[in-house]
């Protein structure tokens, strides 16, 4: 049975931006008659903000994108990533590293997808004393490919791309590479559909993926919606939150962003007929094979 999810993180509500993904992702599992989950990533504390998370499920259920089962919260489910941690641990997966991230900076120049490359200090010589423990793990100069059903062809040299990344934080908070891995595994996620701005962690969730003896799921990265500056509509970028008294419209604007075409008259329509159009006419292939795409209000 298809299962998708949709896995917001409650550092603010709704904007358009993260609208497309709710229903690119709603879309394509209600059109392969399959089950939507919703998911809290809730996983840094110290950037979530209170209330927040309520307010997406309110922004979500008046668009009438409703779930089908409990929503899940990450900040809850640190016994299950904690075991996955240990799980690695007793592979001989993964290992502690007390370096601060200016030591890191300071020890390599080598960059990658996602910044300075670990040159492997804490596995090569003896970890400082009385400092809080990272917990990294392993890679290997392994080429990791898939086919996106959006972007096509996808490959990545992890070790040399990527690195020894972490999973658990030295202020004992876990990364949400593992987090995601983990929780898409145990809700039996078979497909994933989300913004083109988390492509190159596919690899490294993947990599976990294979170590942790989890299924890998169906990817599609869509395009992400950018502002006139080619930044990520996001609040650090000041994109409006989404309001219900606009959902036809939005709704169609988001349809249209994804290139399902919807008829104008759709503007006007309940929201319900709006979603069922969506659903029945929904084509993932239609999605252009692009990372990000300007829209304007």
């Amino acid at each position: 049975m298809y299962i998708g999810r949709f896995a917001p993180s409650p550092t603010g509500p709704l904007h358009f931006g993260s609208l497309i993904t709710a229903v690119a992702s709603y879309c394509d599992a209600k059109a392969n008659h399959g089950k939507w989950l919703v998911r809290i990533e809730d996983l840094d504390l110290p950037r979530t903000i209170k209330g927040a998370a309520d307010t997406i499920l309110r922004q979500l259920e008046a668009f009438g994108l409703v779930w089908d089962d409990k929503v899940v919260y990450q900040s809850q489910r640190h016994a299950y990533y904690e075991q996955a941690l240990q799980q690695l641990q007793t592979q001989h997966l993964i290992y502690p590293c007390t370096c601060t991230r200016k030591e890191v900076a300071d020890a390599s120049d080598q960059r990658g997808v996602d910044g300075i490359i670990y040159p492997r200090t804490c596995l090569n010589h003896p970890l400082k004393s009385n400092a809080p423990q990272a917990w990294r793990v392993k890679t290997e100069q392994e080429v990791i490919q898939f086919k996106d059903l959006v972007q096509g062809h996808i490959q990545q040299n992890i070790g040399l791309e990527v690195g020894d990344f972490i999973l658990k934080r030295a202020d004992n908070l876990f990364s949400y590479q593992l987090a995601v891995v983990v929780d898409d595994a145990l809700q039996g996620v078979t497909h994933i559909v989300r913004g083109a701005d988390l492509l190159d962690s596919t690899p490294r969730q993947m990599y976990l993926q294979h170590a942790l003896q989890y299924t890998v799921p169906h990817y599609a990265h869509i395009p992400i919606a950018t502002n006139s500056k080619g930044e990520k509509l996001s609040k650090q970028t000041h994109a409006k939150p989404i309001e219900a008294q606009y959902a036809n419209d939005l709704l169609y604007d988001a349809l249209s962003f994804l290139q399902q075409h919807p008829p104008v008259a759709l503007k006007i329509a309940p929201i319900n007929e709006i979603l069922h159009w969506a659903t029945c006419y929904w084509h993932l292939n239609q999605v252009r094979h692009q990372q990000a795409i300007c829209y304007q209000m």
